[in-house]
């Protein structure tokens, strides 16, 4: 039974939901960095929010450890490259939180619009300032939006709603999509010179730490309003505080700060200046959702291999788990008989999709034959971070999916280039769900995947199968199977023969010297 660790405070629901599908779950919160290292090793999974850091120390002794869960969406307590090398899956959820986040983003917006927090206190404090705090209207004032994923898009349709005309820069935003958001997608010095509100929502990354730089921030219109409700580090604070208090930006709300808790910032003190503790994914529903949707992603993954939501993995939704079930194992077999039948490095991998295989999500297949073909040479390789392997030694990958037909249902193609040669393997599934070898380097042939198998290259001459029938039977090795291929009469002919106990070395080495042998390999499966 998978076993979980819920190391932050999550909905008590989110620990039923993982009991209902059949995994033990433990919650541990408030652990100290060396507690967590001394029981994260028991653990398939961990489910955390944003107080526990998995860090590399922590990844290399959680042996066991299969996919951590962020309920939310920032991992920037997440070391997730160490986690691909370690092979384990990172998902977050960014859909849970993302109305709550956008919805204090518009909040923010309106309190530093009308001064509401400073105008407040002076009421409360029995001062009566009506000509203080003048503000101004967010209708028919442009909003700018860095990043309009998720949570910008649902900034972007509440302050159309407020009759603001919407301007946004991402990268990843497709004209159709502005067009069916109604908003005008600009440069990012567009954005700066027109906006009179600009609200960040974009991850933090090395692309977009100090995306709102002093000297960015210098260009901006006179009476700007700045809002971060996304991650410390996309805005220069200290740029902030001295334009607030030159009066070229009119005001600011900030969520998020480079360091939290925020006890003490540069920007604290600052006039016009709105601060909240990171609360745009606080709200009860938010909260709820989050540890929900965690739950529910991790125990998938962990029952069926559904992966949704992965930021180191090609998702695979619950519904393709199954259906792509046998097909992973094809891939991944393909590529451990081409893996054991490389001696030299390998410069370059070709995987080709023919048929019903070319319509599905091929991601996950490609990765499923890179850990089958690098397993033989290395260690601790799995799905997760075989690609990141392969890259780091230099293996060109290519993907190709073919619309023609083929001479089966379905077909997967590996081409393995090495220093010496090119090796080419073809394979099928016999009745929808069981992998079968098909063809070797150009060689019709037809074959199972075996636990023992032994394969063999010999020149097609008569009295090559007696002697090889014989050396077997004399070492007391009983064949299961025999199929055998060639490329011509009298040419190149493969043998391959499943067996029902291993192959010994000294057999190996008899069998590579019978006469007519070109190449002798035990393989497993």
């Amino acid at each position: 039974m998978p076993k979980v660790l819920i190391s932050d405070d999550l909905s008590p629901r989110a620990a039923e939901i993982f009991r209902e599908r059949g995994i033990d779950v433990d919650v541990k919160i408030g652990l100290k960095p060396a507690e967590l290292r001394e029981v994260v090793g028991d653990y398939d999974g961990l489910a955390i929010r944003s107080a526990t850091k998995v860090t590399a120390e922590v990844l290399a002794v959680a042996k066991k450890l299969k996919v951590v869960g962020r309920a939310g969406i920032g991992v920037d307590n997440v070391d997730i490259k160490s986690a691909t090398a370690h092979g384990v899956v990172v998902m977050n959820t960014p859909f849970g939180n993302a109305i709550t986040t956008a919805e204090h983003a518009i909040a923010l917006m309106f309190a530093v619009a009308r001064q509401v927090p400073d105008a407040n206190a002076s009421t409360q404090a029995g001062k009566w300032e009506k000509n203080r705090f003048m503000g101004v209207e967010l209708s028919f004032k442009t909003l700018g939006l860095i990043g309009c994923g998720n949570i910008g898009s649902i900034v972007a349709e509440r302050a159309i709603g407020l009759r603001m005309r919407v301007i946004a820069f991402d990268p990843f935003l497709s004209e159709d999509r502005a067009t069916e958001l109604g908003v005008e997608k600009v440069t990012l010095d567009e954005l700066t010179t027109r906006a009179d509100f600009i609200s960040v929502h974009t991850p933090l990354t090395e692309q977009t730490k100090n995306i709102l730089s002093r000297e960015r921030l210098m260009k901006t219109k006179k009476g700007v309003r700045i809002i971060n409700c996304a991650r410390g580090g996309l805005v220069d604070e200290l740029a902030v505080r001295d334009l607030l208090i030159s009066g070229h930006i009119a005001g600011a709300g900030f969520d998020v700060f480079v360091e939290e808790p925020a006890k003490d910032n540069v920007l604290f003190g600052a006039p016009n200046l709105v601060c909240t503790p990171h609360l745009g994914a606080s709200t009860l529903e938010a909260q709820e959702n989050v540890a929900l949707q965690v739950a529910e992603q991790m125990s998938d993954y962990l029952n069926t291999g559904a992966v949704v939501n992965s930021l180191n993995m090609p998702n695979v939704s619950a519904e393709d788990a199954p259906r792509l079930a046998p097909y992973l194992k094809l891939a991944e077999n393909l590529g451990s008989f081409a893996g054991q039948l490389t001696e030299t490095g390998i410069k370059a991998i070709s995987v080709e999709y023919e048929g019903a295989v070319a319509a599905l999500n091929v991601k996950p297949l490609t990765q499923a034959v890179l850990t089958g073909l690098l397993r033989p040479q290395l260690e601790a390789v799995n799905m997760v971070n075989a690609p990141i392997i392969a890259r780091e030694r230099g293996v060109d990958v290519a993907e190709v999916k073919h619309e023609r037909d083929s001479d089966y249902q379905t077909k997967i193609t590996v081409t393995v280039t090495t220093e010496r040669r090119t090796r080419a393997v073809s394979g099928t599934l016999f009745g929808g769900s069981k992998p079968r070898l098909v063809n070797i380097k150009g060689i019709e042939i037809e074959g199972e995947f075996s636990p023992h198998m032994l394969y063999i290259t010999n020149e097609d001459k008569p009295g090559f199968i007696g002697r090889l029938g014989a050396l077997l039977g004399d070492s007391k090795v009983n064949i299961a199977t025999f199929h055998l291929g060639r490329d011509k009469p009298g040419g190149e002919a493969i043998a391959l023969v499943s067996v029902d106990s291993a192959i010994s070395p000294d057999l190996l080495t008899r069998l590579a010297a019978l006469e007519g042998v070109t190449q002798a390999k035990a393989l497993s499966f």
